[in-house]
């Protein structure tokens, strides 16, 4: 009877460990989501003059140096943390 509990331990385990990393992936995914809503804002309100039917060059221009910039210095900032905390840093 012993190994029938410490199997179905094993399993209820598995299963928790699963759906760990399930949530993980999944407010990865939000986070993502966030980061790109939070983009598409900015350079939405910095390039956008007045919406028409098509973008110009400009615009277009515009918006891809934004989300470039946006993206670099996001990474950077995370890069920055990271290492901050891999030294002890943060508290």
């Amino acid at each position: 009877m012993a190994f029938d509990l410490s199997s179905a331990s094993a399993s209820a385990n598995a299963e928790a460990s699963e759906l760990q990393r399930m949530i993980a992936v999944e407010q990865q995914k939000a986070q993502f989501q966030a980061q790109v809503n939070t983009f598409t804002d900015v350079c939405w309100d910095k390039c956008m003059d007045k919406p028409s039917s098509k973008l110009d060059s400009r615009t277009e221009t515009c918006l891809a140096s934004c989300v470039e910039r946006f993206i670099d210095t996001t990474l950077t900032i995370t890069n920055r943390f990271t290492h901050m905390a891999q030294k002890g840093g943060m508290h």
